[in-house]
């Protein structure tokens, strides 16, 4: 049985991924040099085409790593000195905290109430902080910070530099990049890509703050210094060996999306968020775990289970269907249905079903 991957990451592979891949392997793309014309070749499309997709500015410059994971410490190593501020609606959010204070960097954050998001308007940020850190889309919990909130946060701290997770909404959400300095994603999510890619979207202002702190040495990443992996970058090459497999399927699939368009992709996405939401909340054995219509994902819809998420869950493997259980405290608790570009209509409306007839 071929089963459909409604799991929030890794997730269902884009729908065009196994052509490109038979493509790929014909051309032997794995095994080719990332310090050769193919791999440039490759690496400008694949950041023309992101541009393109997600309108990013001129003044931006896009960084591969291997994960999202791996960007909170890159962000904090290159370019914060002392003061950051978390705005921590989940695991993940949270998880970027602790990097930081692992890192010895003085940090505050700001927590939600369980089911609900951090009312922005009631922050009380220092002056002094360096770093403000905001998650769009909270994997964990479903949480969506809209984006009103976030150019709010630019427009009250405007000399902070502004840093947003949109592992789990980019492409879908339609984010004004001149209203912040950096955002990060990684591929196995709304992209649908086999996981092992973190793409981290810098500007001019990321840029200065990373150098400035390696002029006075005060920059302390030693692997990947920003610096060094931006001269690459002009040159379509990375500082290390990368996933040039999963860089090629990027550009691909980036290739994709423009071609349907992102209007329709979005159109599609808030349709079957509806179609989702509206399931959950008349289910007998399901809540909708974020209450607040204004605060819910459209790509990452979490239910609370009445009885045991465990029988859901085993429940539409038999037939199936993969949806991911609740995350790190919430494991017992909840499921989590990924709703990506690569999810159809009549994918979505199948799962449904199924979900009426437990």
């Amino acid at each position: 049985m071929k089963k459909i991957y409604f799991t929030p990451g890794p997730s269902q592979l884009f729908y065009t991924v196994e052509e490109h891949l038979k493509q790929a392997l014909r051309d032997q793309v794995p095994s080719i040099s990332h310090r050769g014309q193919q791999f440039k070749d490759i690496y400008r499309h694949t950041v023309n085409e992101l541009k393109k997709l997600i309108n990013l500015p001129d003044n931006y410059n896009v960084v591969f790593t291997s994960s999202a994971t791996e960007i909170w410490e890159r962000i904090i190593q290159n370019c914060v000195e002392k003061k950051s501020f978390h705005v921590v609606n989940g695991a993940f959010s949270e998880k970027f905290f602790q990097t930081a204070t692992e890192l010895g960097i003085d940090t505050i954050k700001v927590s939600n109430d369980e089911g609900s998001a951090v009312n922005i308007n009631e922050l009380n940020i220092p002056l002094d902080t360096e770093l403000i850190a905001l998650a769009h889309n909270e994997t964990s919990t479903g949480v969506s910070q809209p984006l009103e909130d976030i150019y709010y946060v630019r427009e009250k701290y405007p000399k902070a530099l502004i840093a947003v997770d949109v592992v789990s909404s980019l492409p879908y959400v339609d984010l004004d990049f001149t209203k912040v300095d950096m955002a990060y994603f990684s591929v196995q999510k709304c992209f649908g890509l086999p996981a092992g890619l973190g793409v981290w979207l810098v500007n001019d202002r990321v840029v200065a703050k990373a150098a400035l702190l390696a002029k006075n040495g005060r920059n302390i990443a030693k692997y990947r210094q920003l610096g060094a992996q931006l001269e690459e970058t002009q040159k379509f090459q990375t500082t290390s060996t990368p996933n040039v497999l999963d860089i090629y399927l990027l550009g691909k699939v980036a290739e994709d999306m423009n071609a349907k368009g992102l209007d329709m992709i979005r159109r599609e996405i808030n349709y079957k968020a509806a179609v989702l939401y509206h399931c959950i909340d008349k289910h007998p054995g399901l809540e909708v775990f974020i209450e607040d219509a204004k605060y819910q994902s459209k790509t990452t819809i979490v239910a609370k289970s009445k009885s045991a998420p465990k029988e859901i869950i085993n429940a539409l493997d038999k037939v199936g269907l993969v949806i991911g259980s609740g995350y790190g405290k919430y494991k017992e608790q909840h499921i989590r249905i990924a709703n990506f570009p690569t999810h159809s209509n009549e994918q979505i409306e199948l799962l449904v079903d199924q979900l009426n007839k437990l």
